[in-house]
């Protein structure tokens, strides 16, 4: 298991010319870049566990190719404040017939030699036939280890919730009974006024989900590509997460923290030359126990046809931001439509997994 090992050393501290590259508005790290390196480096760890520990470069003819299926989270557990050398890591951890699950961590690395996780996260890679494009079978694992086999085991429960949500998916099933209540008390208590009058209460501004849509286009240039010629999911990843941003800032009315991506789905590639358009919406907003602020973003990406104004959908992505301090959040997204409610519902349920996974690294 240990064979695809891969890690990458990002000398922040050490390398000031380095840091003028990833450095934001804000003075602090430019997460996006560093989820962009991390798609990377999945895909580095799905090639060396395919063609061995010791490869040094991809073959011509390999006979296969690996895409980002899916990521499934990426947590936030620690700040990147303040500015120090990070380590960006990751291995196979489940293998299945032509699927790998791949654990990556961000650390930070002190001066003194001490660690910090600063994020976990999981990214589901596909191998694929280079003739056919079908599934292709991966190697599976050598489990020589009984840290291998505790990291397997969580692999099969991922594996399983992954399963367990598909099932659920309010693309396939209705909402819950307690889902399906929780919408008509919205409802009932912000969302029959269509005339745009004051909100009806005081303490909450209501603010209709499909005002909060966010978008840009932009033309997908060769500088982008990855190695099968198409454009870099990284890069992708990166574009979305500033959309989103931005749109979270644009929403709360105040600079946010990143907290959790929630999952992207890749459907199919982003030809090089192509027309994508971007397009971002605020699904879902509420307040905490620790966090006065959170909204949940959700980010598509569709290629134009530029002949038939039609668009083709390639990826979906979710975000989760967050404001640490000051007044709780006063303005509340209200869904219009029952796709919007939807929408609504997964944005809960998004921030319901993230508290959990919070609570959980909290436990002593």
């Amino acid at each position: 298991m240990h064979d695809s090992y891969c890690e990458i050393m990002l000398p922040f501290a050490s390398n000031p010319e380095l840091l003028e590259n990833y450095t934001n508005a804000s003075g602090g790290i430019r997460t996006g870049l560093l989820m962009e390196h991390l798609d990377s480096l999945a895909g580095s760890i799905a090639y060396k566990h395919m063609l061995g520990p010791d490869v040094s470069s991809l073959p011509k003819d390999a006979g296969f190719y690996m895409v980002t299926a899916s990521v499934d989270r990426l947590d936030m557990l620690a700040s990147l404040y303040p500015v120090r050398d990070m380590r960006l890591s990751g291995q196979v951890i489940h293998t299945g017939r032509s699927s790998l699950e791949i654990a990556v961590r961000m650390e930070a690395l002190e001066k003194n030699g001490a660690e910090q996780t600063i994020m976990l996260g999981r990214f589901c890679m596909v191998c694929r036939d280079a003739r056919t494009h079908g599934a292709a079978l991966v190697n599976p694992l050598s489990l020589d280890t009984p840290e291998d086999h505790i990291l397997y085991t969580i692999g099969e429960v991922h594996k399983k919730k992954r399963q367990s949500r598909a099932v659920r998916s309010l693309n396939r099933v209705p909402p819950t009974s307690s889902e399906a209540e929780s919408l008509h008390t919205l409802y009932l208590k912000y969302g029959q006024d269509e005339a745009g009058s004051p909100a009806p209460s005081a303490d909450r501004e209501r603010v209709w989900m499909g005002d909060t849509r966010l978008e840009k286009t932009l033309i997908m240039f060769p500088q982008e590509r990855n190695v099968h010629q198409k454009i870099f999911g990284g890069y992708l990843m990166r574009l979305a997460y500033e959309l989103g941003f931005a749109n979270s800032c644009l929403f709360t009315r105040d600079h946010v923290t990143f907290l959790s991506l929630d999952g992207i789905s890749f459907a199919r590639p982003v030809p090089i030359g192509s027309l994508l358009r971007l397009t971002s919406y605020i699904v879902h907003s509420a307040t905490s126990e620790n966090y006065p602020a959170l909204v949940h973003v959700w980010v598509h990406a569709d290629v134009v046809n530029l002949e038939t104004g039609t668009e083709q959908r390639t990826n979906d992505f979710r975000f989760t931001w967050c404001r640490e301090n000051g007044p709780p959040l006063k303005r509340m997204v209200v869904p219009k439509t029952y796709g919007e409610a939807m929408q609504w519902l997964e944005g809960r349920r998004a921030l319901e997994m993230g508290s959990e996974i919070r609570k959980l690294r909290k436990r002593p």
